[in-house]
């Protein structure tokens, strides 16, 4: 149960392969919404919840990501077995100058956190360890709290062919850095186009941001100041916003190129991150939130969200071939090791199985 399900989104990607697994391993399963944008067989109106759970032996898994009354309401009223799968809820301070709307969502989320620890659920899954101690600092029960990490759409992006026009649109003579993830205020896009600056104009002229996720299309208030700063800063034909991407083109992006970079402050997880490992993309990232948790030691991680520094290390990256290919080769074998889709699935059941 969710309050939507949608295309690109991480919550969504999760929810679906949960689905997948417990279809595959014989359980009788249903998707609840408010409000979706897929075709699936199994989607239902989140107020067919209590007819679909019919014994005290069935399981309810609520994600949690945001404000939702309605799904607190049921998780609270039901008399079936819950699971809170908690992605993390973005503080509401990083929205307070650009979108109330969003800050409230946040607020009502983060207070509804202590709502669910006070359920007394069966169980509580969270993507990160970080998350998990969010989870318990609001009073959930450590013994019933398990890590598992998301589910995503990894396995697709690497059976699909990258969308050739995207491709060849970047694949030229310009280094290509790339950013990957919603356009909003806790992911730090103006810093990171200050960092872009200072390697754009201090390291190499020759190159390219692309910033690939919903939200860059200049429309809200945020989005309009990134747009803004990149003219000031006279970047406009160095700066791509591409906003919200199909999966081919996402692909194309990521083997286009060269490092992926992100100084976001907030993050339960950050499936990107999995995803440029996956794809062989050295990263450099700020050690915020649960960045440092998912990267471990594969990836150039600063405890300082310093733009020389960063922009220092990206064209460390992009110029010593030995640093990025050892970077390269602990990405893939972190990514194989650890966040895999048949590992998340073994942990996942892992989970599932103290239930019984």
């Amino acid at each position: 149960m969710s309050p939507s399900l949608t295309t690109g989104d991480g919550v969504s990607n999760d929810a679906l392969g949960m689905f997948d697994v417990l279809a595959r391993h014989g359980y009788e399963v249903r998707l609840f919404c408010e409000s979706h944008s897929l075709r699936h067989s199994s989607i239902s109106n989140v107020e067919r919840v209590e007819k679909f759970l019919k014994s005290p032996e069935d399981i309810l898994i609520y994600h949690h990501s945001r404000g939702w009354a309605r799904g607190v309401e049921l998780v609270k009223g039901l008399r079936r077995r819950r699971a809170i799968r908690y992605h993390n809820v973005t503080p509401a301070k990083f929205f307070d100058d650009f979108s109330e709307y969003e800050r409230e969502q946040s607020e009502i989320g983060r207070q509804q956190l202590s709502e669910l620890a006070a359920a007394r659920c069966d169980l509580y899954l969270s993507a990160s360890t970080f998350s998990m101690q969010e989870l318990i600092s609001a009073g959930a029960d450590e013994s019933r709290s398990r890590v598992v990490p998301p589910f995503h759409h990894i396995d697709r992006l690497s059976r699909i062919s990258a969308d050739k026009k995207t491709l060849e649109k970047h694949s030229d003579e310009i280094t290509n850095i790339l950013f990957v993830g919603r356009v909003v205020p806790h992911k730090n896009v103006h810093q990171l186009i200050e960092v872009f600056a200072h390697y754009h104009y201090g390291c190499n002229s020759a190159s390219r941001l692309l910033i690939v996720g919903k939200g860059g299309e200049g429309l809200s208030k945020y989005s309009k100041l990134l747009h803004r700063f990149v003219d000031k800063l006279g970047l406009t034909k160095a700066v791509v916003f591409a906003g919200g991407v199909s999966d081919e083109e996402l692909k194309a992006y990521y083997l286009s190129a060269s490092v992926f970079v992100t100084v976001s402050e907030h993050e339960g997880f950050c499936v990107p991150l999995v995803e440029s490992m996956s794809m062989k993309l050295p990263i450099v990232a700020f050690a915020s939130s649960a960045i440092p948790e998912t990267l471990g030691d594969a990836s150039m991680v600063w405890p300082e969200r310093n733009p020389l520094l960063i922009a220092e290390s990206i064209d460390l990256l992009v110029r010593n071939r030995s640093v990025r290919n050892a970077l390269r080769q602990r990405g893939l074998r972190r990514y194989r090791e650890m966040f895999c889709n048949d590992r998340v699935e073994r942990c996942f059941l892992e989970a599932l199985a103290t239930l019984q």
